[in-house]
């Protein structure tokens, strides 16, 4: 009987010799932590060459990894959130990680609970989108800041990594449009009570009129829940309070698309009666009639780096300095807010 030797399975040891660097730089030019480009060609050459096969179970097993990230957020049903997890999904997937996505509900308990079982590291790491983040949340954060990205706002002393953007910079933006649009009875559908992005989005929205060295409408703020829903029935109580209403900023898109509906409803036209102006700039914004003008607090990039930030801190063979990254906003100008032109055919 013959028996046949099997090839000696190629190690990181024998990619590290082929490569001339240690076995610990191959490991983390695989891990996707930063090297410089001549030393990260040699390691994909010598892993080319030598046709070396990362053992994953065996890399995750030594790490006590998981190979899991999660993104944590408030409303799974919230348009904005799905541009933001369809971003760090993508990058995820090309750094050779899972992505869980986790909803929260906008509860403090369920939040808790979810960074619970970061400390228990059941995931490797994971973004987190807080709209009311308490004491408790907040020392639970700093416990575990060495595996998690923040997206929103918070305490500047956290000293833990966050994406950042300045949504009262962009009530500004949908302000100052309106006005230039001839608009003055202005008014505001605001967010949940007590979130910090409609805390943000109300002193935005005063402020802007200071500014401008305008009235401050403070009677003119509705108060709504960032749904479509909330959005429609805002509109009842705000021709209650200013029938005579001309421009509406909404703190997101979903209740500015409840609003165009309920106005049209009500008999008025948008944008020739009232103008509508939302933030966030999902995709349907593009898709309502008319189409909808929106601040845009650009998801999907907020999305990628945070991805970035996070996968980055995984994966780096020393310790990093908390990064904050702010994104500025810009306005989408669309139907909604502009009145048209009527043309009218000539005398015959």
């Amino acid at each position: 009987m013959t028996v046949r030797s099997r090839a000696k399975p190629v190690t990181i040891l024998d990619v590290a010799k082929r490569a001339g660097v240690s076995a610990g730089t191959v490991s983390r030019v695989l891990n996707g932590a930063n090297a410089p480009s001549e030393t990260r060609r040699r390691v994909d050459a010598a892993v080319r060459d030598l046709g070396y096969v990362p053992n994953h179970a065996a890399r995750s097993l030594k790490r006590q990894a998981t190979e899991q990230i999660a993104l944590a957020i408030p409303d799974v049903a919230n348009p904005i959130y799905v541009q933001m997890a369809t971003s760090i999904q993508r990058v995820a997937a090309e750094r050779g990680y899972q992505l869980s996505l986790i909803s929260t509900h906008n509860g403090a308990t369920d939040e808790r609970t979810v960074l619970r079982g970061l400390h228990r590291r059941q995931l490797d790491g994971m973004v987190l989108v807080s709209l009311r983040p308490g004491a408790a949340l907040l020392e639970q954060i700093r416990d575990a800041a060495d595996r998690l990205c923040l997206i929103g706002s918070y305490p500047d002393d956290l000293a833990v990594d966050a994406v950042r953007v300045d949504s009262a910079a962009g009530v500004h933006l949908a302000v100052g449009h309106l006005v230039d649009q001839g608009r003055r009875r202005l008014a505001m559908v605001n967010g949940t009570p007590g979130t910090v992005p409609a805390e943000r989005r109300a002193a935005g929205f005063l402020d802007a009129f200071l500014a401008r060295g305008l009235e401050v409408p403070s009677d003119r703020i509705v108060d709504g829940d960032f749904t479509t829903a909330s959005g429609y029935r805002a509109v009842d109580d705000l021709l209650a309070r200013a029938p005579d209403v001309d421009g509406v900023f909404c703190a997101n898109d979903a209740m500015a698309i409840g609003v165009l509906r309920r106005l049209r409803e009500r008999g008025r036209d948008v944008p020739n009666d009232v103008a509508v102006v939302g933030m966030d700039d999902i995709d349907m914004a593009a898709m309502t009639a008319p189409t909808l003008t929106s601040v845009s607090l650009r998801a999907e990039e907020r999305g990628r780096l945070a991805a970035d930030l996070l996968l980055e801190r995984l994966n780096a063979s020393e310790p990093i300095a908390p990064r904050i990254v702010n994104v500025l906003p810009n306005l989408v100008i669309r139907e909604s807010s502009t009145r048209h032109t009527v043309l009218e055919a000539p005398d015959a």
